[in-house]
């Protein structure tokens, strides 16, 4: 879902609701002058706009325009010469070897998202 840039500042208001600019500027870790000027509408500088999309948790990139991708689990891609010196049991060894560690990959890749 993308979010207009102008959203930000409505987004802030509704976020600190009845608390004070200064309280809700010292957890978003910007100057209470800062928060107020994005709040009216004011473009911030890309380090403020990280602070306050981590405080507000959004992804920057739903006020871009661009659509969440989701990483590609990683692959392991082998191939073989054609090779006498290797017996068809240390091929099928090696093949089960590769895909246990693509799973593993894939499993851990599932554990850190």
């Amino acid at each position: 879902m993308s979010l207009p840039i102008e959203e930000l500042g409505r987004l802030i208001v509704a976020k600190r609701g009845s608390r004070g600019v200064r309280a809700a500027a010292a957890d978003v870790g910007v100057s209470s002058a800062t928060l107020s000027r994005v709040e009216n509408g004011h473009m911030p500088d890309l380090e403020t706009f990280a602070k306050i999309c981590k405080w507000l948790g959004k992804d920057p990139r739903e006020f871009l325009g661009f659509e969440r991708e989701e990483a590609a689990p990683p692959q392991a891609v082998v191939q073989f010469k054609k090779d006498r010196t290797v017996s068809r049991e240390t091929a099928v060894a090696l093949g089960e070897l590769i895909l246990a560690a693509q799973n593993a990959l894939r499993a851990r890749a599932k554990l850190m998202d």
